[in-house]
């Protein structure tokens, strides 16, 4: 008998429902949301599935690299293009839309999402990480300043150690004030030393990877860059054309056209945020 599986996946738990060709239910259940367990009650329940889908989601990467290593044949599908076809339930509970997920999966009606390496995601986790500090540390400075204003001191322009010695030289001797300042600026102080470790640990990574090396010899391209962008490509060989990669990446403009309507508009913004603001600054 073909069989379908549809995964409605949550923290803790995930519904399970088994479908036939005919898309009749032959068995629904739940168990917890671990590869191992999920593998064993398809086993038990589906040992021939054609096809396993779930949805993209916070355990989709985990969960698909442990499936697959167990030998269940699992697609992720865009959370977007679960939803547009789920759209027409009248009822949206897990077992409507596990059920409604391996319909999905029998009719092919999709384009399975690529996940990437665990390789991939060690790096992007990172950088992230970087990116947060760095964010934090611009919140911290700007609070600092508006702080400061509120007590008359303005202070000039400047970054790094001079922002430091500025705020320490010029800030107000009231204890109060004295104690909320410097509070805020060991937290600003903190975080530079730990972006500054972690862009050490990137750097070294951007040297060992021969895709890196050639993409910092370009002006303006540098490790964070690099490094940032072959992450979100991770595996090239899934672009048929160079083209698709500006596509892919959300660079290149939306289209609507309709009969005589054909409008171009703004690019789609639809990939990765962290790849297209860095693409963007480097030229300039």
């Amino acid at each position: 008998m073909t069989l379908y599986v549809g995964l409605d996946v949550s923290q803790k738990e995930t519904e399970i429902c088994v479908i036939d060709g005919d898309g009749r239910r032959t068995w629904r259940g739940k168990c917890s949301s671990e590869p191992e367990c999920i593998a064993m009650v398809l086993r038990e329940h589906a040992p021939d599935a054609v096809r396993v889908g779930m949805e993209t989601g916070p355990l989709a990467i985990w969960l698909w690299h442990g499936l697959r290593a167990l030998d269940v044949p699992i697609d992720c599908i865009h959370a977007r293009h679960v939803a547009a076809a789920l759209s027409l339930q009248v009822n949206k509970t897990d077992v409507n839309d596990a059920f409604g997920i391996a319909q999905v999966v029998r009719s092919g009606w999709y384009r399975p999402v690529a996940i990437k390496s665990l390789q991939s995601c060690r790096i992007r986790a990172l950088l992230s990480a970087r990116s947060e500090l760095v964010a934090i540390r611009t919140t911290l400075y700007n609070q600092i300043r508006g702080l400061l204003k509120t007590f008359g001191v303005v202070l000039a322009a400047g970054k790094g150690g001079t922002f430091e010695r500025a705020v320490l030289t010029r800030c107000p001797a009231d204890p109060l004030i004295r104690s909320a300042i410097d509070a805020l600026l060991e937290a600003w102080r903190v975080a530079g030393e730990r972006r500054q470790r972690l862009d050490s640990q990137l750097l070294r990574l951007a040297r060992s990877h021969e895709a890196c090396q050639r993409m910092i010899t370009i002006p303006g391209v540098g490790a964070i860059t690099a490094l940032t962008f072959t992450t979100a490509i991770d595996d090239p060989n899934r672009f048929s054309r160079s083209t698709d990669v500006g596509a892919f990446l959300g660079l290149t403009p939306r289209r609507y056209q309709s009969g005589e309507v054909d409008i171009s508009g703004r690019i789609s913004k639809s990939g990765d945020r962290m790849a297209r603001s860095l693409l963007f600054e480097a030229p300039n």
